[in-house]
């Protein structure tokens, strides 16, 4: 076997799955049934075609480089959340850095009132889509009426031949506040543990990746409602420092952003995957590189001054390992 075939065999046994806040990834369409007129040339945002491939170049540059460092291929498995649509999702697929990779995706609209929902990007070459649905999250504000928030999308695949279930999501925000809000990130933990249980064997051996942007740290009770089931290790706890994390808020990091998987790939039996590491993307050209929030997610906004970054969130990932 030559060196370029033997590298490619050695490097195809390790895959990469992340996850993306893509912080507001808007067209420039104002759409009459969401409230995205901030995101239009004429809004407050002032979001014109230029800013938007900007943006779009800057995402697509970002994504292609996760996981480089430890699995030589990008990812295989993407969940995004803040994207408006489909149309923004083949825009991003579409551009330079992506086009070349066989990526294809999975998209539902779902009532949030903002149009901002999730989505899984999967590598085609490697990821095979069998089912696919948007579970509804069905809670209320303290008023009684319906929070009309993002459902989560429950996507089943196989991955070299072992199926895999995965939850992308983007649990409600703590705009209104931490400990007022934390019972509907309970409800979205509880809502995830019921579609396990529909699973066979209520989903004890079953391979199980729970991603997204969860508004909770991994010691939050919402997280911590999906560890008490006994189903799942959290390897992105260690993640979190008071120097580091996906996301800085008042110069306090958070980690908000997780992938979380299930004890079944903790083995390593041959055709199985099993878990190598966990890690927050925050290479320099995603950071603020001076200033009073030097070190920062490089944002594409600072409240109404547009900078021109990527998105107020790093990407997180974990590297599995295909025991062959």
């Amino acid at each position: 076997m030559d060196k370029e075939n033997s590298g490619k065999s050695r490097r195809s046994k390790e895959y990469t799955i992340a996850f993306y806040n893509l912080e507001n990834y808007f067209d420039t369409t104002n759409d009459a049934y969401v409230l995205d007129d901030d995101f239009t040339p004429k809004g407050f945002k002032k979001w014109d075609e230029k800013r938007f491939i900007w943006k779009t170049r800057k995402l697509a540059k970002a994504i292609s480089k996760i996981g480089l460092d430890d699995s030589q291929l990008p990812p295989v498995l993407i969940g995004i959340a803040e994207v408006e649509n489909a149309r923004v999702i083949q825009r991003l697929l579409q551009s330079e850095k992506l086009k070349a990779i066989d990526y294809g995706y999975v998209h539902f609209d779902s009532p949030d009132e903002r149009g901002i929902d999730t989505a899984l990007i999967y590598n085609k070459d490697y990821f095979h889509v069998l089912d696919a649905e948007t579970i509804p999250l069905l809670i209320e504000n303290t008023n009684g009426d319906r929070d009309l928030t993002r459902d989560i999308l429950y996507v089943k695949g196989e991955l070299n031949n072992e199926v895999f279930h995965v939850f992308v999501n983007h649990w409600p925000s703590r705009r209104d506040g931490a400990e007022l809000t934390a019972y509907k990130r309970v409800a979205a933990a509880n809502t995830i543990l019921r579609k396990i249980n529909l699973l066979p064997q209520d989903g004890k051996d079953a391979n199980i990746v729970i991603m997204g942007d969860f508004n909770d740290d991994p010691n939050s009770e919402s997280i911590q409602t999906l560890m008490d089931s006994g189903l799942f290790i959290n390897p992105m706890q260690a993640l979190l420092t008071p120097n580091s994390g996906s996301a800085n808020y008042k110069g306090e990091w958070s980690l908000f952003d997780q992938v979380i998987v299930s004890h079944s790939f903790l083995n390593y039996e041959v055709g199985t995957h099993s878990f190598k590491k966990a890690k927050v993307f925050a290479p320099r050209f995603l950071k603020e590189w001076k200033g009073k929030y030097k070190g920062n997610p490089y944002r594409t906004y600072a409240g109404k001054k547009y900078l021109g970054g990527y998105s107020d969130h790093f990407p997180v990932y974990i590297v599995l390992n295909f025991n062959s």
